[in-house]
């Protein structure tokens, strides 16, 4: 018996279009009359994230920011933040990589320098509340990650250019264009597997879905894991099964036909 449903959202629960299927609400319902609990855990930003489930945000869980802030039925409950010193050796070298920009992810906003238009568009793709501030060091905030928006490509660019972090930080590829870097150990794995110790739910009951590299270690969490037939080929190795694609609505047909 499912207990417990986490889904990614860009290239997952999203189509191509950025939008989430009407049926999904429907389905969300029927989870709930289970006792089924459902969350989106994603690399977006809370704020951003609870905009997109507005009727429903104070019902289900957000896994946030890629596991490093979790909220359920409106209610904070955990922060795993990134030391501020070591953000700021992070964010030195990303504004040294060509054709990339730094964003500073607190839990209040996320923080840029550039105001660039191309780079804005990205970031309002994903980040509700965010600020362009003169300085990114200055910014007082509980800090939850470093992202790194790339345009030259994230995995083969500025990917690189932290090798030296990854032993004592989580650096993960989250997107064609963005690196994302949080402290050790904060990953949607974790923060799922923390869950449910605290919610009394197993690896059996547990339900994924994904499609890039910074969904790896949820596939580990869950029997039930399942890459995107869009996903990156890397986590199709991973997961045990495999949904139809995010534009032919496979996380509903999933759920659809294994619970209902």
């Amino acid at each position: 018996m499912i207990k417990f449903i986490a889904t990614d959202m860009d290239g997952t629960l999203l189509n191509k279009n950025n939008e989430i299927h009407d049926e999904f609400f429907e389905i969300f319902e029927k989870l709930e009359n289970k006792n089924i609990t459902f969350a989106a855990a994603s690399g977006r930003q809370y704020f951003n994230l609870a905009k997109r489930f507005e009727a429903i945000k104070d019902r289900m869980m957000f896994i946030a920011e890629n596991g490093t802030f979790v909220v359920y039925k409106g209610k904070e409950l955990f922060v795993n933040a990134l030391d501020k010193n070591v953000a700021i050796e992070l964010i030195e070298i990303g504004r040294k990589i060509d054709n990339a920009n730094v964003i500073l992810c607190g839990k209040k906003a996320a923080y840029i320098e550039n105001d660039s238009v191309d780079f804005v568009k990205e970031v309002q793709k994903y980040y509700e509340r965010y600020e362009i501030v003169k300085d990114i060091n200055e910014v007082e905030d509980d800090i939850l990650k470093v992202t790194i928006c790339d345009f030259s490509g994230s995995q083969n660019n500025s990917n690189s250019y932290y090798n030296d972090y990854r032993e004592k930080l989580q650096v993960t590829v989250s997107g064609e264009i963005w690196l994302d870097i949080t402290a050790k150990g904060a990953n949607k794995g974790v923060a799922i597997k923390a869950l449910q110790e605290k919610l009394g739910i197993n690896f059996d009951e547990t339900m994924v879905f994904g499609d890039y590299l910074n969904d790896l270690e949820m596939m580990e969490v869950a029997y039930h894991s399942y890459a995107m037939e869009n996903a990156h080929e890397d986590l199709k190795k991973v997961a045990r099964f495999t949904a139809k694609s995010n534009d032919e609505n496979g996380v509903v047909e999933v759920i659809k036909s294994h619970i209902f």
